[in-house]
């Protein structure tokens, strides 16, 4: 899975920044993001907005390239806003600090470009401090507040993301083979084990729909079967 560009398209912080790529708002959503989905322990995650700079320090070390990705996740800060309430009376006030997010998750079909799943998420994190006749706490500006609401936003949704992207039927391409033995790339994270059977297929043929312009790759041949032997590597 690629976790591309998480863009802030809320009006919070706009006037300071000439630079949309540095907005810290949209950065940080980013790394909240990639942080779940790896700590799922579920995918394998690759960075894109970052790419540039993964591809630099490639080039320095004499090594590889970019890995393409199954689904590519691009999201969205949709609203932002923080709020300052408080009372005030003889011998008391209290004062409370809101912020509340909303974000939208899009997944994309990266052989195609199609979004084939989307999803809001809402979060709020609020933090309040009173004060009695001079004793209590006062509270500043609680900078924290913005990545909680943030990643209360995400995580209300991301189950939803996962389990979409969980339900996608799952292939994979044959490595190599020695005599009767085949290699696959896939393990236990994609839920093999020993003894299961997997079905080698020979791509179908790929045609173009009149109507939607989208390429559909028609039913393959059964070639062979596999059974799972064991396994290696991570």
């Amino acid at each position: 899975v690629a976790v591309g560009r998480f863009s802030n398209e809320s009006t919070y912080g706009r006037g300071l920044l000439l630079d949309t790529d540095l907005d810290p708002l949209g950065k940080q959503a980013s790394d909240i993001l990639v942080t779940m989905l790896q700590g799922s322990n579920r995918f394998l995650i690759f960075e894109r907005p970052d790419l540039t700079k993964i591809e630099r320090e490639q080039e320095i070390a004499g090594e590889g390239k970019a890995v393409g990705a199954d689904a590519l996740i691009l999201g969205s800060i949709s609203e932002f806003g923080r709020a300052t309430e408080g009372t005030s009376g003889f011998l008391s006030s209290t004062k409370r600090q809101r912020v509340r997010a909303v974000v939208n998750l899009r997944l994309v079909e990266v052989s195609t470009g199609r979004v084939f799943f989307a999803a809001d998420g809402v979060g709020e994190a609020i933090t309040e401090s009173g004060e009695i006749a001079g004793f209590g706490s006062k509270a500043a500006y609680d900078a924290t507040l913005n990545e909680k609401a943030i990643t209360s936003a995400i995580g209300e949704v991301i189950g939803e993301v996962i389990r979409e992207l969980e339900a996608r039927p799952w292939r994979t391409y044959l490595l190599d083979m020695d005599q009767d033995v085949v290699y696959v790339s896939g393990g236990y994270r994609q839920g093999l084990k020993v003894g299961d059977q997997l079905v080698v297929m020979r791509a179908g043929k790929t045609v173009i729909s009149k109507q939607t312009g989208l390429p559909i790759e028609l039913p393959g041949t059964e070639v062979a079967r596999l059974r799972v032997q064991s396994q290696f590597g991570d």
